[in-house]
């Protein structure tokens, strides 16, 4: 056949079209003009370029690309014209798929891997995929089809695929709803949204990433396009979910499980996990809009020292600059930036800026001057420069769709990085702007070279914004680790980026929102996600501000924020007796931070999410479906936040297994509820049986104090369970060439005796010697310890057995 990547001409297409393909859609009463509807029509030939297939209908044509064993890509050119093979969500689409072969029959072709097989029906364009027994875990519902638009010259192009009685979806990022998409139609148009409510959208991330879990068995798809998109979860046809767009390339991935952890880890596998944070990124962040001036600053952090409350980091928000002018400080206010910082740091606190991309129209302003000077900024369609009110009145703004421009930005940062400023926290990059909301659609974006308007860029605007932001300082940092928050994301941005949910409202729904919201966001790629804690608008109580601290020690970001008409709110605003509570639970996420670091290498190394809804842990109970309070962070520790004012029980459901109470160490058996006690000083947490949890002692910021021994929780159990600890350096990169240490624990146990193993990978050198481990949960009294054949003497604490043995350990037997 003929090269089906050449450009079928005009006549060749109308040829084509004449026939069942198309529908005609006007309306006579507004007159508008007329859209075509195009459907794919039977294949007619195909064609293989390596580990692509091409097929075509005679005028469009489907390519389907083995990825991997576990993913192959779809896209779809509607006049076999593909577009550059291009995308910010995914460096590189090519994995170097050794194994895969391809089958003709009378009715279908097929394209397989070692796991999966995508089916293309010659008759009417379906494609469908297979799992290695035959059973077909996705299908479409019709053909791929899409309109042209006269509007704009584009196509709006559409899937539509079986959505399956019992059929649920998971992901796309933080929409404010029930975990289970299933019956809901959402947006993705990166939005600025200000005390957004449930159901809202869109919001401020697009993440056209979603998870199907059909008969106990999960795959995903990842439909990567930047315009604004669609998805239809069986809202409109009860036995349909859709995805669509507004221009650009029909082109998804599908993502085979069978489980729903498997998808998400091979959905990292092409857009990239988190790098691994520096550790005082974990810890407790305090911030307003705004701290100033200076002697506030000062006061904050000495409110907390003087409490002993742990804090490592306070946030500068948009009246430190002059004016609000980026990169620049208001020195009435702060007169002496690198002192105050310094002072800081001296006490343990690291200092991060909010840094927006409005660049104020000023040309005695340097960063104007500059980015005037080299064409930095965004244009629109008639060649003038893209202007719009934000904070500091009359800006400009940089298109960091420009490699140049991103190089420029990143060295922006330099004047901030030399007087001690440890993060940088990128807002009001959906991009927002006053009145507006946002650019107009005439906006021209350089892409990389793949130019384009903003309907194509807006999306992806914040992401490179923050890359630009990432990239520079890690630059500047002279092999530090960066610490970046962007309220603005798209696929892939967790490669740069940590993210919020924005500006939320002090509200029980918004606490309950942010339980959904983050788990949504973990299970979407987005990992190390927080909310503003207490809500960033509004007044909480004082017993739902605490509800929300204790909520955000199980966030993977734990910052406290709010708006400048409210009242301040941090941890002792609320009486003595929050406060004490609220003191206990920042410290709790102290002792926990070494299982938390672990938590986020496995992140960083194996791709697996940081939360993990119930439905994640137990996909094959239906049940779970409407299960959404409960999650775990990491695999070992399951908790369920209090949501609901007054509330001095829960009925909690754990999963199938045997779990411990974390306050009372009481045993519970799993796959069931229990009513569990939930006074104003606890929140249900659990521990998964035989787990192996590390605890550091309570620090009032990360490293003020060198561990010396290591505390470890183990907890009794009858079957075999794996656990690991990780450390590093903490703040560099250097664990990107194996200088860490990875310790895997297994402990074995019956009715008699527990063993614990101990294997070590890496090169990083631990500073203390000893571990003491506390013996939790054992039926039995235990008479002896034996490390390494050497008995060790047992001591309690607290009613616990503990021994203190060598970090070096290989074996361990208690009887």
């Amino acid at each position: 056949m003929a090269d089906i990547n050449n450009k079928i001409t005009e006549e060749a297409i109308q040829e084509n079209t004449l026939d069942a393909g198309i529908q005609h859609v006007n309306n006579p009463v507004l007159d508008l003009p007329q859209i075509v509807k195009k459907y794919l029509q039977k294949v007619t030939s195909y064609m293989q370029k390596e580990n692509s297939f091409l097929f075509t209908d005679g005028s469009a044509t489907v390519e389907v690309k083995v990825v991997s064993d576990e993913i192959i890509r779809v896209r779809l050119a509607p006049h076999s014209q593909f577009l550059e093979d291009f995308s910010y969500a995914v460096p590189n689409a090519d994995q170097h798929v050794a194994v895969y072969a391809f089958q003709e029959n009378e009715e279908t072709y097929s394209v397989s891997t070692n796991t999966v097989t995508c089916v293309v029906n010659k008759g009417n364009f379906h494609i469908s995929f297979q799992d290695r027994d035959g059973q077909i875990i996705n299908r479409d519902h019709s053909p791929m089809h899409w309109e042209e638009n006269p509007d704009f010259g584009g196509y709006y192009v559409y899937c539509t695929k079986v959505a399956t009685e019992s059929e649920s979806f998971y992901g796309l990022g933080d929409k404010p709803t029930q975990l289970n998409l299933r019956g809901k139609r959402v947006t993705n148009w990166n939005s600025d949204t200000y005390s957004f409510s449930f159901n809202q959208d869109p919001l401020y991330r697009s993440i056209p990433f979603y998870i199907g879990l059909n008969g106990g068995e999960a795959y995903g798809i990842f439909f990567d396009n930047t315009f604004k998109t669609y998805f239809d979860f069986a809202s409109e046809v009860h036995d349909q979910t859709s995805f669509w767009s507004e221009g650009g390339e029909l082109q998804y991935y599908y993502i085979h499980g069978p489980h729903m952890m498997d998808v998400v880890k091979r959905y990292h596998s092409i857009t990239g996990t988190h790098y691994l944070p520096p550790l005082w990124a974990l810890g407790f962040h305090q911030c307003r809009w705004s701290y100033y001036p200076e002697s506030k600053v000062i006061e904050i952090a000495e409110g907390f020292r003087k409490r002993n409350i742990p804090c490592d980091a306070i946030y500068l928000d948009i009246d430190y600059m002059d004016g609000y002018r980026c990169f620049t400080w208001n020195k009435h206010y702060f007169s002496n930036p690198k002192k105050m910082i310094k002072s800081l740091a001296d006490n343990g606190f690291k200092t991060v800026v909010i840094i927006d991309p409005g660049i104020k129209v000023d040309d005695n302003y340097w960063v104007f001057k500059e980015g005037k000077e080299n064409k930095y900024f965004c244009r629109r369609g008639d060649d003038y420069f893209m202007e719009g009110h934000v904070w500091p009145g009359r800006c400009q703004f940089p298109d960091f769709t420009n490699p140049d421009t991103r190089e420029w930005w990143g060295t922006l940062f330099k004047g901030l990085v030399d007087v001690g400023v440890a993060g940088v926290w990128n807002d009001m990059n959906e991009p927002a702007v006053f009145g507006r909301g946002t650019f107009p659609n005439d906006v021209r974006h350089n892409y990389d070279g793949y130019r384009g308007s903003h309907r194509k860029a807006h999306n992806i605007y914040g992401m490179q914004m923050v890359r630009a932001t990432y990239d520079g300082l890690k630059k500047l940092n002279h092999g530090k680790r960066p610490f970046t928050i962007t309220r603005s994301a798209y696929a892939g941005t967790q490669r740069y980026a940590s993210v919020w949910t924005g500006d939320n409202v002090a509200t029980w729904e918004h606490l309950r929102l942010g339980v959904l919201q983050l788990q949504r966001l973990s299970v979407s790629g987005m990992p190390f996600c927080g909310t503003d804690i207490g809500g960033f608008s509004g007044e909480p109580d004082g017993e739902l501000f605490t509800r929300w601290i204790q909520f955000g020690v199980f966030s993977p970001f734990m910052r406290a924020h709010s708006a400048g008409d409210t009242r301040e709110r941090e941890p002792w605003s609320f009486g003595e007796e929050l406060e004490a509570i609220n003191k206990k639970f920042i410290e709790l996420r102290y002792k926990l931070l070494p299982y938390i670091y672990a938590a986020f290498w496995e992140q960083t190394k194996y791709g697996f999410p940081i939360l993990r809804p119930v439905t994640m842990i137990e996909q094959e109970e239906l049940g779970n479906i409407v299960r959404e309070e409960e999650f775990s962070f990491g695999d070992k520790i399951l908790v369920s936040p209090v949501v609901n004012p007054g509330q001095l029980t829960k009925r909690v459901y754990l999963p199938k297994g045997q779990w411990y109470n974390y306050w009372s160490h009481e045993q519970l058996s799993g796959g069931q509820e229990h009513d569990i006690s939930t006074p104003l000083d606890q929140m249900p947490i659990f521990v998964r049986a035989g787990a192996v949890i590390p605890e550091f002692p309570v620090m009032q910021y990360v490293d003020v104090k060198q561990v010396e021994v290591l505390k470890l929780l183990v907890y009794y159990t009858d079957t075999e369970v794996n656990s690991f600890v990780y450390e590093d350096h903490g703040d560099t990169f250097a664990y990107e060439q194996e200088i860490y240490l990875e310790k895997k624990f297994v402990v074995k146990g019956n009715k008699n005796n527990l063993i614990i193993n101990q294997s070590v990978d890496g090169l990083f050198t631990e500073r203390y010697e000893t571990y003491k481990i506390h013996l939790i949960g054992f039926p039995f009294s235990i008479n002896k310890v034996m490390a390494d054949d050497h008995s060790i003497a047992i001591t309690v604490e607290n009613d616990i057995p503990t021994v203190v043995v060598n970090k070096d350990f290989r074996n361990i037997l208690v009887n």
